[in-house]
C-alpha cells in the first residue's frame, strides 16, 4: 500500500520516500483478487491496463456444492453501468506492487529504498524522525509526515502505541498453487469458487494465470506439519478430483488468519494504511483492494493538506474508511468465512438455496454484488458516487 500512496503523493509533485525491509518485491503467495472498483481507481495512473495485460477476467464468481456441483452464481456483468470493470480481475499482488514500481520511476522526486528497515518511529510538531538501519548501517531520517503501510507488525502502529483488537481464528489455512485444470473436470465452474465439501470440510479455488490456487483447511485435530507434507497435500488435491497422476504442486504456504484493526487510524503527522491499520479473513477478496482504497483516500487528503488546507482534514480519513473497515469489510468477511466453514449438510443446502434465490433476483444480485464487490463501502466513505 506503501507504493500505492507514494505514487498519488508523487503525482502530485510531492517529494516521497518508500523504505521497505526486504531486498525487492517478493513473488509470494498473498492476495490475487482485484475487485471492479479498485480497477476504476488505479485507472488514473495506467496501472489498471498493465495488471489486465498480466491477469485473468472472473466475469462470475460462485459458491458452490462439491462434488454435486451445484452452484449460486454471481454475474458482475450487472454492474456494467457503473464502473468501467465489470469482473473481478485474478491477478498476483506482487503484479501490482512491480507496476506501481515502474510507474514511480517517471518521478525524480520518487525514491524506493529496498533492504531498509524502519527500527524506532517519532514525531513532533513538525517533522517525523526515523531510525533506519540497512547494509550500510544505520542512519537518521527526517521527513514532514509519515504513512505507515507496514503490515499486520507494523512498527510504526507500535510506536503510535494504538491498539489493534480483534481475534485470530484457531485453524490453520494452506494455500497451494496447481497447474492442474479443474475447469476441465468441474463443469460450470468459475475462476473463483467457494466450495463446500461433502465430507463436511471446504475449499476454495482461484484461477490466476497458468495455475489455481487452492485453499485448503485441514483437519484442525492433526498438527499442522503433518498436513503439509507432500503426502497430505496430495490427499487433500485428490480429495477435490481424483486423478490417476499426482498433482504437480509449485508451492505450499500455510497462514493463520486475523480479524483486527487499529483503535487509532493516526496521531499528529503519522498515519495507518492497509495491513497495518486493519487485517480481515481472505474470504471475498477485501484485505488487498481495503488496502488500495486507504492509501488512495489518505494520499489525496495528504496532498491537499500540503497544498495548504487544515491538517485536521487528515482525521476525516479515518472518519471514512475505519467505520468502513469494521462494518463491511471485516464483518462480511467474517461472515463469509462462518458461511463457508457451516460443517451441517441441512444448514449449508440451506444458505445455499438463499444465495440461488438472491442471484435469481434481478434487485438483490445487483445489492449483493454492489455490497461484495465494495463499492456499497466506498459509497459510504464518499470516495465513489
Amino acid at each position: 500500500m506503501g507504493l500505492t500512496a507514494a505514487l498519488v503523493l508523487a503525482d502530485s509533485g510531492v517529494k516521497v520516500q518508500v523504505l521497505e525491509a526486504s531486498s525487492g518485491i517478493e513473488e509470494d503467495l498473498r492476495a490475487s483478487t482485484f475487485h471492479p472498483p479498485t480497477l476504476d481507481m488505479l485507472d488514473a495512473w495506467g496501472i489498471t491496463s498493465t495488471l489486465l495485460a498480466q491477469g485473468l477476467l472472473c466475469p462470475h464468481w460462485q459458491v458452490r456444492l462439491h462434488p454435486a456441483g451445484e452452484f449460486a452464481r454471481f454475474d458482475l456483468s450487472v454492474l456494467a453501468d457503473i464502473t468501467a470493470h465489470p469482473y473481478r480481475l485474478q491477478c498476483e499482488q506482487f503484479k501490482l506492487s512491480r507496476a506501481l514500481l515502474a510507474r514511480l520511476k517517471d518521478f525524480p522526486h520518487a525514491h524506493v529504498r529496498f533492504g531498509t528497515s524502519v527500527e524506532k518511529v517519532s514525531q513532533n510538531d513538525s517533522s517525523v524522525q526515523l531510525h533506519v538501519t540497512h547494509e550500510d548501517g544505520s542512519e537518521n531520517l527526517r521527513g514532514g509526515w509519515l504513512i505507515g503501510a507496514d503490515g499486520a507488525h507494523s512498527i510504526v502502529r507500535k510506536a503510535l502505541g494504538v491498539g489493534f483488537e480483534g481475534q485470530t481464528y484457531p485453524e490453520t489455512t494452506i494455500l497451494a498453487t496447481t497447474n492442474f485444470a479443474f475447469e476441465e473436470h468441474l463443469p460450470g465452474l468459475s475462476n473463483v469458487s467457494y466450495c463446500w465439501h461433502m465430507d463436511g470440510g471446504n475449499f476454495s479455488l482461484l484461477k490466476v494465470p497458468e495455475r489455481w490456487r487452492v485453499s485448503i483447511y485441514p483437519d484442525a485435530n492433526k498438527p499442522i506439519e503433518e498436513s503439509l507434507t507432500p503426502e497430505a497435500i496430495e490427499e487433500s488435491l485428490q480429495a477435490i478430483v481424483p486423478h490417476e497422476k499426482p498433482y504437480q504442486v509449485m508451492e505450499v504456504r500455510p497462514y493463520r488468519v486475523h480479524q483486527r484493526i487499529a483503535s487509532s487510524y493516526g496521531i499528529g503527522r503519522i498515519w495507518l494504511a492497509g495491513d497495518a491499520a486493519h487485517l480481515n479473513s481472505p474470504a471475498g477478496g477485501m484485505g488487498m483492494n481495503g488496502g488500495v482504497h486507504d492509501a488512495l483516500n489518505l494520499a489525496k487528503k495528504l496532498v491537499r493538506v500540503l497544498r495548504g488546507e487544515p491538517s485536521e482534514l487528515l482525521a476525516q480519513y479515518e472518519l471514512q474508511r475505519r467505520p468502513v473497515a469494521l462494518e463491511q469489510i471485516l464483518k462480511q468477511s467474517d461472515a463469509n468465512r462462518a458461511r463457508m466453514r457451516e460443517r451441517d449438510p441441512t444448514l449449508r443446502r440451506q444458505a445455499l438455496q438463499k444465495l440461488q434465490v438472491i442471484a435469481d433476483d434481478p434487485v438483490a444480485h445487483r445489492q449483493h454484488l454492489l455490497r461484495t464487490s465494495m463499492i456499497e463501502g466506498l459509497r459510504l466513505s464518499g470516495q465513489i458516487q
